[in-house]
């Protein structure tokens, strides 16, 4: 009767390896179809000029507003909602996700000069910086090019006549089973050191909002503000917003002040 019952539990246990095995590798499946397909869809329009038409561009714009905003970045500016309590300003999204710095800063040209925007948020480099565990030899180059780049999309954006509201890279967030074999405690250094370069931007129309120290605690996302390993949750825009609408609001107060002056 024993050796009945272990070899019954020893069928339940193997059962459940099984299930949990499929599970696993279904998973799996799923994320590198996404992966092939995001990588194919990127071949096709590399720069995502397609993702933006011409017919487009008025779109967020109010005739009332004092100032035009465009969030323009990868995902996470993408994701990011517009203040909903602030007036004054007209706010439009040029996120596209996935996108590297090399990327964002390519469709610049296309997908915010033609808006004349009074402001840019920036948000980008996070889709550079996690590539180092792919690349660990080009480490230092993929950082040294993320920098760059960024810088380039803050020189453009102040040409253009534009302030820049230059956010810090978002702190991660919890890193799954899944995405541990491509996890480095790398990426997280890599964000410090770019974020530390950030404010070395920071100029009279380059504007620094430390979006990192406000999500973070211990190195991570907050876990009230998480979403998944890359983005933020509702509450995680909210606090951001916060900050965000004392930025707006006083560059609109300065604005005013030198036009009475």
């Amino acid at each position: 009767m024993q050796k009945q019952q272990r070899l019954f539990h020893l069928s339940l246990l193997l059962c459940l390896v099984v299930v949990v095995s499929l599970a696993f590798n279904a998973l799996l499946f799923r994320q590198a179809r996404h992966y092939y397909l995001l990588l194919n869809k990127t071949n096709l329009d590399p720069l995502g000029l397609g993702t933006f038409s011409a017919e487009s561009l008025p779109d967020g714009v109010s005739a009332a507003s004092t100032a035009t905003v465009v969030f323009f970045g990868d995902s996470r500016a993408e994701m990011w909602p517009a203040p909903a309590t602030l007036k004054g300003f007209s706010f439009i999204n040029r996120g596209i996700g996935s996108q590297t710095s090399a990327q964002i800063l390519g469709r610049f040209d296309n997908h915010v000069v033609p808006l004349q925007p009074n402001i840019i948020i920036v948000q980008v480099g996070i889709n550079d910086l996690k590539t180092i565990p792919l690349f660990p030899e080009q480490k230092a180059a993929i950082i040294n090019n993320c920098k760059a780049n960024i810088q380039q999309i803050v020189a453009r954006s102040v040409n253009s006549g534009s302030t820049v509201i230059l956010t810090t890279i978002f702190p991660i967030g919890p890193v799954p089973l899944t995405r541990q074999p491509f996890w480095s405690p790398d990426i997280a250094q890599a964000v410090s050191e770019v974020n530390a370069y950030l404010y070395s931007l920071k100029a009279k129309d380059v504007l620094i909002l430390d979006a990192y120290s406000l999500l973070a605690q211990n190195g991570q996302v907050q876990s009230n503000y998480v979403r998944d390993t890359l983005h933020l949750n509702e509450r995680g825009y909210k606090a951001l917003n916060q900050e965000l609408t004392h930025v707006l609001s006083t560059w609109l107060t300065d604005k005013s002040l030198k036009k009475k002056s």
